[in-house]
């Protein structure tokens, strides 16, 4: 029997709720909170119903940061961006797989640019379509809403997919993160850790705590470690 894997986990602010007219102060208010890395939803309003930050965007808010970025890429043609987003400074590059036709050479050519590769997958979406390309990835996303607006409910039902990709990946023996985004909040924090995720995006959950953003990064760090402690003994 496979041995379940327990990371210490990674607390990562979506930039979304930030105000946008602010964004070189919002990416180092973050840094500040203690954020692990910072991720940028890149939305073409075809893939997903809403339209977001292009490349240019990235770039600038770029040198403001200590921790790494993410670009969470919801369009339809990602392969004609990827070079755009890893050369706007994002070490990280998530594609959809609902996006790709190739999701193996698309994955590749992440790694090949110099970034770290990542598949996400929307909530309908079979855990088994990433089975052959963990070895071509750095990190499996599982939505936990259904991707394009900001403040969704999570979607408790995605958890199971959460759990058979946490033996499919410590199965494996790669080093594959896994990461859940969508209606995170210290409530929903415990379930998914719980499931076997170790990377958490928050991002009304964690602009909305009342004591400001480092707590609530406190706050969310705090209950995964819990949960993954108790999941670890289990």
């Amino acid at each position: 029997m496979t041995e379940p894997s327990v990371r210490q986990p990674l607390v990562v602010p979506s930039v979304l709720p930030a105000d946008f007219a602010e964004l070189g102060n919002q990416v180092r208010e973050l840094c500040a909170a203690g954020v692990d890395r910072i991720q940028w939803d890149v939305m073409d309003g075809v893939f997903v119903p809403n339209l977001t930050f292009g490349p240019d965007v990235i770039a600038a808010a770029r040198p403001h940061s200590a921790v790494d970025f993410e670009a969470h890429l919801m369009v339809v043609n990602p392969d004609e961006l990827l070079w755009r987003y890893v050369d706007a400074g994002c070490e990280l590059v998530i594609v959809h797989a609902e996006a790709c036709t190739h999701l193996h050479r698309t994955l590749a050519r992440i790694r090949d640019l110099g970034a770290r590769s990542g598949v996400a997958l929307n909530p309908h979406t079979p855990a088994n379509v990433v089975e052959h390309v963990l070895a071509e990835t750095d990190l499996v996303l599982a939505m936990t809403v259904n991707p394009g607006f900001g403040g969704q409910a999570y979607i408790p039902a995605v958890e199971p997919k959460v759990a058979q990709l946490r033996r499919m990946i410590d199965a494996s023996g790669l080093p594959v993160e896994l990461e859940v985004d969508g209606g995170i909040n210290a409530k929903t924090i415990r379930t998914a850790s719980a499931a076997g995720a170790d990377v958490f995006i928050s991002g009304s959950g964690l602009y909305a705590h009342p004591d400001g953003k480092a707590a609530a990064v406190r706050e969310l760090r705090a209950a995964a470690i819990e949960s993954a402690s108790q999941r670890k003994a289990a």
